[in-house]
């Protein structure tokens, strides 16, 4: 009786043994591909700035750009944008849906699809307007300046990219041609994303004068935006200002009216104008939203790119140089003949509304600089 426990007791040490294996195994295949939740994804947070041309998304791409947290992108939608022949926005959403997914979990293989064969940084829209590729480790020096960078990070290939993404805890992309939120919604709901997304706006009065400024940089967006309609020529700016426009009411109706769960805590709009007035202020509330520190220098920073000299002039309109944020920020109301307010205001009055601009209803009100025509509004 003994000497059979003994032998039968021999005979399960193995088996305990490759049973505690399994289980190891197991354990570390199920860690190892199982979706990564939003609190386990390494603390990387990713942000999608959503705006429209000339509303100020330059200056705030910059505002992430520079922080050392960040890798940033300007723009990616725009090679889906020129790829296609004849292109429609309708159409192309979920195409660009799916490269933002690849591109904020760092995986730049889908570039193939849009770039030759023999691809180098420089083959990514305005790279040098991002500080992460002219800095280690993308570049192998920290450009002091746009000719620098030009000059010494422009290498083949795109997988030192791809790597110094992976470094950074934060990473931010630009679009400036979505005009909805409901094609994100799997974004929004991917474990392996943290995404939150800052709305920008603008008074459509201030974009319609300065879309007028740089008419020709638009000439292929505007038809894209228009489904290619043929479309009078002196109405196409403001065909495309109603479709602007109608994009930020869809946006507050999904956001404020029937929001689903999964946009809790994950949308803030911000007004250029109250940036404008109080550029530290609203600069340190976007941070916070997205978990990034206000730095010492993103302050002096944020100070100088809003406290320069006048407006700058067109050959500038696409620089992030400093300027005088207010003065911009009013320029229409001197610059822009009432006719063409008024016609602004008729396609945009709801939006207006909704987003605490004041309609003008004379030349004299128009000019009228201390009357002021940003409302007070509580925006989410």
């Amino acid at each position: 009786m003994g000497s059979r426990s003994i032998i039968s007791f021999k005979t399960l040490i193995p088996l305990m043994i490759l049973q505690g294996a399994s289980v190891v195994l197991i354990c570390n295949w199920y860690y190892q591909y199982r979706p990564l939740d939003s609190a386990q994804n390494d603390g990387k947070v990713h942000v999608l700035l959503l705006s429209s041309w000339r509303s100020g998304s330059s200056f705030m791409g910059q505002v992430f750009s520079q922080h050392p947290s960040v890798f940033y992108l300007m723009e990616p939608a725009w090679h889906v944008w020129t790829k296609v022949e004849k292109p429609r926005a309708g159409l192309l959403r979920m195409a660009v849906r799916d490269l933002l997914r690849s591109l904020l979990q760092c995986d730049f293989s889908v570039m193939d699809s849009y770039f030759p064969e023999n691809a180098h940084v420089s083959s990514l829209f305005m790279w040098t307007e991002s500080r992460a590729l002219c800095s280690p480790p993308a570049c192998s020096i920290t450009a002091r300046n746009e000719s620098q960078c030009r000059q010494k990070c422009d290498v083949k290939g795109l997988q030192k990219v791809e790597k110094a993404c992976q470094t950074y805890s934060h990473v931010a992309l630009k679009d400036v041609r979505l005009f909805e939120l409901k094609s994100l919604y799997p974004l929004l709901q991917d474990p392996n994303l943290d995404l939150r997304i800052v709305h920008l706006v603008r008074d459509p009065r201030a974009v319609f004068r300065s879309r007028e400024e740089s008419a020709k940089s638009f000439i292929l967006d505007s038809s894209i935006v228009l489904e290619q309609e043929d479309i009078p020529e002196a109405e196409v700016q403001y065909k495309v200002m109603q479709e602007v426009c109608h994009s930020h009411l869809e946006i507050y109706e999904t956001v404020i009216l029937k929001p689903p769960p999964f946009l809790e805590g994950r949308y803030k709009m911000i007004r250029y104008e109250d940036m404008a007035r109080n550029p530290l202020k609203e600069v340190s509330d976007i941070y916070q939203f997205v978990g990034l520190e206000m730095t010492k220098q993103m302050e002096e920073w944020i100070y100088k790119k809003t406290h320069g000299k006048g407006k700058g002039t067109p050959m500038q309109a696409f620089q992030v140089i400093p300027r005088n944020a207010t003065q911009v920020s009013e320029a229409w109301r001197t610059m822009l003949p009432h006719s063409k307010v008024k016609r602004v205001q008729e396609v945009c009055g709801e939006a207006m509304e909704l987003l605490g601009y004041r309609s003008v209803h004379s030349e004299e009100e128009q000019k009228r600089l201390d009357l002021d025509l940003l409302l007070v509004r509580e925006l989410r």
